[in-house]
This record gives structure tokens, C-alpha cells and sequence, in this order.
């Protein structure tokens, strides 16, 4: 039951479908196909139509796309052991779509394991299954040998470089040899963030460092493995670091800086997620940090982008770097034969109930200025869940405050202003009496 190309072809293949036998062999496969297919949905509708958040997780994801493959063969190998002792005849197409179930479900993993490769979002489900069956394609090519005239083809298109003869097959060989290589370094660098992400003893900011640090390695690793495969002197790498550095030192001497910048803010742990920042009068929470910049996101779902190096050469306000809480006031005024003792007591006790503000320390409420309509007093106190804002809170302390002194009798003062006329005109009855303004 083992699939050998060399005794395979085109031709051979096209005689054993001309036959009676042939095409029940090709009935049979496409059968256990359907089964298969069958097999897959049920697994779908039993296991992910409820659970669609399943898809993301590897281990679940890759067992169902295995799964039509592997029923498939498992029915094409039993149905050619009974084709051959039953029948006493060689089996001549199910070898063949044996072989193409088995590397349909390599394909499969692999396809999977690019896709858990990139990030969240970068390579979807659909593009991932799309390369599967052009993969698959060119297995099946390759298995019945019509790849000869494409491997024709590609190595007649060919460029001369120095001494060196490169076509077409030798770059397309090289770019995939690459790409293999780099891509299971991306797989094993994102298990490894997972797995560090996860560890809770050590803090988030060396976490992300070591996940960084380690994408990083292995992507060079892969690159400095990835050149001698595919016939690339790896002493071309001391000119390209030369040249490298020239182009540090003229233009990407800015991202360098954000590169470096970056670990060093995760690194002395000066930000972290969720910290609330103050950068050049935006105030934010730290949703992100990235290689070259930090993210800040607004209390109004906006988010900027920071570069890191901004964050090293500049002054930012830190406003959770210690503790989070954060202390605010709002102001009230009252009228000047108000009872200020009973005022501000009524706005400590406003204050002292509400769930979001520290009871430690207590709000405090002082008098601040004399002001032209009224007398000021001030109510301080400190907000335990700044993240949640400030609007809202500030409004139910207000109407608290308005409550509280409306049932005591506090008045709040309204704008006064005393008028006096000075030099006034003379009305029309004091100018016909010959009277002057007042007399």
C-alpha cells in the first residue's frame, strides 16, 4: 500500500482509469472522501458551532482540520486491503489517493502552523486554507509527474550574475526555503510568548522583554540558518553590516533610538501597562507597548501612538507610577452669611459615602476665597478607579452637594452687582420747571 511516484505517471495513471476496474477503484475514493467530509462536519457541529472561540487554539484547530484527511485514508486503505484480497487484483488509483490523503494532512498542519505563526488578524482562516489547496495542487503535479514540464520551464529562465547561474526554480527554491525556515521560528517565538505571558510570577514588563528578546534571536537564528541552505555565503553578512550601519548612522538612526528606547522602558519598568500618562497635555492609559512605540488610549477611545524615544528625552507625568489612585476637587459657592462649619460639613459627608473615593485618606472640604458673589469652598478627595473617568462622578457629588444643602438651607449666591449713577440726566418734567437733577 506504500505510493511510489517513480512507477507512477500521467500515462499510467490515464490507462487505469480507461478500465472498469479503474473507475470503480475512483468511485470507491471519492466515497470514502464524501465519508470523510461527513466525518468533519459532524466533528464541526458537535464541537465548534457553539464554541467558535475553539478555532484559536491550536491543538483544537489542527485536530479538525486532520480529521476528513485521516477518516478518508483510514477507509481507502481498508477499502484497497479488500479490493486486493477479496479480489485478488492489484489496486491501481487508491494507492494514489491514499498518498494524496496522507499529504493533505501534512499540508494541513503546516498550513495551521503558519497561521499560529503570525499574530491575531494577520493570516485568517481563509487565507490559510486557501494555501493549503494550492500546496495540495502541487503535490498531486508533483505525484502523477506533469511537474516535469513546469520544472522545464522555470529552469529555462535563467540570469547570469558574475560566475553564478541563477533561473528561475533556484530563486523560487531559496524564497521558500526561507520562508519555511523563518516562519517555524515565528511559530516557536509565539509559543513562547504564550507560555511567558502566562507565567504570573514575574512582572509584565520583563515579561514582554523576554518574548521580545526571544522573537528576536530566533528570527536571526533563522536568518543565519536559512543562507547556507540555500547556498548563501554567510561572509556577505560583513558587508551588509557595514552597510547596515551606515544607514543606522544616516537614516534609521530614529528607529534604532525607538528600538532601543523600548527596552529600556520595559527594562527599568518606568511604564507599564495600564499606567495613566500625561504626554504633552493628552492624558491615557498604556494599552501597548511595542518595539517602536508605546500606545496610549484615551478616555474617549482614542488612541496615540507614542514613539518610545519621546518617552526617554522627554518629561511624562506618571500619574499611577506608585499608586493609581488619583486626588481631584470641585468647587462650590455659597453665600457670605452662610454657616460655613455646617457647609463643609455637609459637602465631607456628600463625599464620604461614595464607593468610588478613597476612605483613606477621607475627603476634606476647605474654604478657598472670598470671591465677588459668594464665598468659595473647595471639596478634595481622591479617586480610587480613575480608569472609569471623572465626568460622571463629579456630577453625582454635585447633586449630592445641591441636595444636601437645599435641606439645610444652605443658599448658593447668584451674581451681584450694586449700580450707582453718578451726574444723572435731568428727567423731561425737572428740564420744563427749570429744576436741576435731585432738587
Amino acid at each position: 500500500m506504500l505510493f511510489r511516484r517513480d512507477e507512477w505517471s500521467v500515462d499510467v495513471l490515464w490507462q487505469a482509469l480507461r478500465t472498469q476496474w479503474g473507475l470503480t477503484e475512483l468511485g470507491i475514493a471519492l466515497a470514502c472522501f464524501g465519508l470523510g467530509w461527513l466525518a468533519a462536519r459532524a466533528v464541526y457541529h458537535r464541537v465548534f458551532a457553539a464554541h467558535p472561540e475553539r478555532f484559536d487554539r491550536f491543538l483544537p484547530y489542527v485536530g479538525f482540520r486532520v480529521v476528513m484527511p485521516l477518516v478518508a485514508q483510514v477507509l481507502v486503505i481498508g477499502a484497497a486491503s479488500v479490493w486486493v484480497l477479496a479480489l485478488a487484483r492489484p489496486a491501481h488509483v487508491l494507492p494514489v489517493a491514499s498518498a494524496m490523503l496522507f499529504w493533505l494532512a501534512a499540508i494541513r498542519v503546516l498550513a495551521a502552523m503558519l497561521r499560529q505563526a503570525f499574530p491575531a488578524g494577520k493570516f485568517e482562516r481563509g487565507s490559510e486554507q486557501s494555501l493549503s489547496a494550492v500546496l495540495w495542487v502541487v503535490f498531486i503535479t508533483w505525484a502523477i509527474g506533469a511537474d516535469s514540464l513546469v520544472i522545464d520551464w522555470l529552469e529555462s529562465v535563467h540570469l547570469t550574475v558574475g560566475k553564478s547561474r541563477l533561473d528561475l526554480l533556484m530563486v523560487i527554491t531559496a524564497i521558500l526555503w526561507v520562508a519555511v525556515i523563518l516562519v517555524g521560528a515565528m511559530w516557536v517565538g509565539r509559543l513562547v510568548d504564550q507560555r511567558l505571558m502566562r507565567i504570573g510570577e514575574i512582572d509584565l514588563n520583563l515579561r514582554i522583554v523576554f518574548s521580545k528578546l526571544a522573537r528576536t534571536i530566533l528570527i536571526i537564528a533563522a536568518v543565519l540558518i536559512a543562507l547556507p541552505v540555500v547556498g548563501i555565503d554567510l561572509t556577505v553578512l560583513s558587508v551588509f553590516g557595514g552597510a547596515l550601519g551606515v544607514g543606522l548612522g544616516f537614516g534609521l538612526q530614529k528607529i534604532a533610538s525607538n528600538y532601543v528606547s523600548g527596552f529600556i522602558i520595559l527594562l527599568d519598568r518606568s511604564i507599564r501597562i495600564g499606567d495613566r500618562l500625561m504626554v504633552d497635555n493628552r492624558v491615557g492609559y498604556v494599552s501597548q507597548i511595542t518595539a517602536r512605540y508605546v500606545v496610549l488610549k484615551g478616555l474617549d477611545g482614542s488612541e496615540a501612538l507614542v514613539p518610545n524615544d519621546t518617552l526617554i528625552a522627554n518629561t511624562v507625568i506618571n500619574q499611577s507610577y506608585s499608586d493609581k489612585a488619583i486626588w481631584t476637587s470641585l468647587q462650590v459657592q455659597v453665600a457670605y452669611d452662610t454657616d460655613l462649619d455646617l457647609a463643609l460639613a455637609l459637602m465631607r459627608a456628600a463625599a464620604a459615602d461614595h464607593p468610588r473615593l478613597l476612605k483613606d485618606p477621607a475627603p476634606s472640604a476647605n474654604v478657598t476665597l472670598f470671591g465677588d458673589n459668594g464665598i468659595a469652598l473647595d471639596l478634595g478627595f481622591w479617586v480610587a478607579d480613575p480608569e472609569n473617568g471623572f465626568m460622571g462622578l463629579k456630577s453625582e457629588l454635585n447633586l449630592a452637594i445641591w441636595r444636601s444643602f437645599k435641606q439645610h438651607g444652605v443658599q448658593m449666591p447668584f451674581p451681584q452687582r450694586e449700580v450707582r449713577i453718578l451726574n444723572p440726566l435731568p428727567t423731561a418734567a425737572e428740564t420744563a420747571a427749570g429744576l436741576r437733577p435731585g432738587e
